[in-house]
């Protein structure tokens, strides 16, 4: 029986000033038996579409079945081995000046085992990533960077659900249709509550874990992003959008729009 596999390793050269490179991707449809008593010299993310295998970390073991992803850190002792005679594993092995800091910010900062739900887009991006570096031994790497943080995002995404199961809760979805349709009025917690059909203290917990914001500052930053839409593309005045967007009076519109921003509605006008 034939067993697909590719294994890419791109030779490094100036990619590496990059924030984020790809070192290597790559699939295998009969993974041999891993051990590595010093981990390896890069973060791994791998991710199983079909068969199952064993993975041992810490001595805990852990089997690896279909639509599972496990992340293993630079330098983490680990072992894995297929359980039947097919076991398709892909593995992305990042780096860069910022990959740490980035996989940290999308929750990968230690070994950690996911189940995902639908892989189509993560899928399309593995393959991209490939792809980039096939047809072009040169330049390829650096399109194949682009890919890779459009997969560490597909992946953030299908592991915040997997794990908090918040980014599709109902009540949030209702909550922020609300705010899209009313952030121009004065809207409080009582009628985005209603809308959302939850409590208060219920709603706030939500929001925090799936948008780490409160309501009220969400509502804040939905103005703020109309307000910077008018700011580009109209010559209104600032006391005029602030109206426009919600804010109660103009001082406050600059005041937040300068928090969240780092400069003024005017110094943003100017670009």
């Amino acid at each position: 029986m034939r067993h697909m596999y590719f294994y890419d390793f791109p030779i490094i050269s100036t990619e590496s000033e990059l924030p984020l490179y790809l070192v290597s991707v790559g699939m295998h449809e009969l993974q041999p038996h891993i051990i590595r008593e010093d981990g390896y010299s890069y973060p791994q993310i791998l991710y199983c579409t079909k068969g199952s295998d064993t993975l041992s970390v810490g001595g805990e073991k852990t089997t690896i079945t279909p639509y599972t992803a496990f992340y293993l850190p630079s330098g983490c002792p680990h072992e894995y081995y297929p359980e039947e005679d097919i076991w398709d594993i892909r593995w992305v092995v990042p780096s860069g000046y910022a990959a740490e800091d980035t996989l940290r910010h999308f929750g990968l900062n230690s070994p950690k085992i996911f189940t995902l739900d639908n892989i189509t887009v993560l899928e399309h991006h593995f393959r991209k990533m490939h792809e980039a570096i096939i047809a072009d031994r040169i330049f390829g790497n650096y399109r194949a960077a682009g890919f890779l943080y459009d997969f560490l995002i597909e992946f953030y995404r299908l592991t915040s659900t997997a794990v908090t199961g918040v980014s599709a809760n109902p009540a949030v979805i209702r909550a922020m249709d609300y705010i899209n349709i009313h952030y121009a009025e004065d809207i409080t917690m009582e009628q985005l509550c209603e809308a959302a059909e939850v409590s208060k203290q219920h709603l706030c917990r939500l929001f925090r874990t799936a948008l780490n914001s409160r309501p009220m500052e969400y509502i804040a930053k939905r103005r703020i992003q109309a307000a910077k839409e008018l700011l580009s593309n109209t010559s209104e005045s600032v006391e005029d959008i602030a109206m426009e967007t919600g804010f109660c009076t103009s001082s406050y519109f600059c005041k937040l729009f300068k928090r969240y921003e780092g400069i003024t509605p005017t110094q943003f006008r100017r670009g």
